[in-house]
């Protein structure tokens, strides 16, 4: 039985977390580092009268007709190819490597955790809000706007508790020295409301401040829920995105029982975009409700077990990619 983790070659410690809970049941990981192809590793795909796809990684050799499961993580599409070759050429060049790489994904007859398509679908924020309230999860107000006068009429309207705004992909800024400066969630405040030309060139998604006791990681592995809950509060920095000091509470994390109710409607909603694996942000107010923010169907859960024995998370993932259930 072979697993192939499909991934890159930066991707942080889940992965050999992963590949060790597989090859201690006895079975084989194959790694798949989407940046480094086409330029260092090679892919095979071969179709008519007899179907063949081969990946050669150096002294690595995978024939995918021996792959039981795929592990679809993290893409860096031909991110290797020169930065020097003609912008169009290298544009074509991993769009190519991108359509090779997801057609050989998909045509991949093994179980699936989890399939493209189903990604691809959750990875829409606006769908997971409204699938949330129909299952009965408590969401914030939400707005998403290039509108500056539809942005100050939400403001208005959630006067009380403020606003705040967030990016509905994942952005960060790099320095001249390669330096990762992400965009974070952060409050808008009287002045900001003044300067929303901007909006014109790029939506902005604002949502209705709520107020934290506890902020709550709650990944999903097949019928495994682990949950996680820090103070994000006790630091100044960390107030609105506890990632903003994520280094500092890193092994602040600690076990969390999620209400039996909010657990089933998760799983709802999980099952509902037909997943396997999700990594799920909530808050908890001081009254003791609980928020839903987001899923995240490729989301981090390294940190987690790294520093606690609470959170076995690679093992169940490598239990469902070798069981498949």
């Amino acid at each position: 039985m072979t697993v192939l983790i499909v991934t890159f070659s930066q991707d942080n410690e889940s992965i050999p977390l992963v590949m060790e809970a597989i090859e201690a049941r006895g079975e084989k990981a194959f790694r798949f580092d989407t940046d480094r192809y086409p330029t260092e590793v090679q892919l095979d795909i071969y179709s008519g009268d007899s179907e063949q796809v081969i990946i050669t990684d150096g002294e690595q050799k995978l024939d995918l007709s021996e792959v039981s499961s795929v592990w679809y993580r993290r893409m860096r599409y031909g991110q290797k190819i020169p930065n020097t070759m003609d912008k169009q050429y290298r544009d074509a060049s991993i769009e190519e490597t991108r359509r090779t790489v997801r057609g050989m994904i998909a045509s991949l007859k093994g179980f699936h955790f989890d399939k493209m398509s189903n990604v691809d679908l959750t990875n829409n924020k606006q769908l997971q809000l409204q699938v949330a309230r129909d299952i009965g999860l408590l969401t914030p107000r939400t707005l998403t706007s290039n509108n500056p006068e539809a942005v100050k009429q939400f403001a208005q309207e959630c006067k009380k508790q403020g606003i705040v705004t967030k990016m509905l992909s994942s952005f960060a800024i790099y320095d001249d020295q390669g330096r990762e400066h992400v965009v974070f969630t952060n409050p808008v405040t009287d002045e900001d409301l003044e300067h929303l030309e901007g909006l014109r060139f790029c939506p902005m998604t604002f949502q209705e401040k709520v107020p934290k006791a506890l902020e709550l990681r709650t990944t999903i592995v097949g019928h495994h829920i682990f949950t996680a809950a820090i103070d994000s509060q006790k630091f100044e920095g960390s107030t609105f995105d506890w990632r903003k000091e994520g280094k500092a509470l890193v092994k602040d994390w600690e076990p969390y029982n999620l209400p039996e109710d909010i657990e089933k409607k998760l799983l709802k909603l999980m099952a509902y975009f037909g997943l396997n694996y999700g990594a799920i942000d909530i808050i908890v107010t001081p009254d003791g409700r609980h928020i839903f923010l987001e899923v995240n169907p490729v989301g981090e859960f390294f940190w987690m077990e790294v520093f606690s024995p609470h959170f076995p998370i690679s093992q169940a993932i490598a239990e469902i990619l070798l069981t498949k259930k």
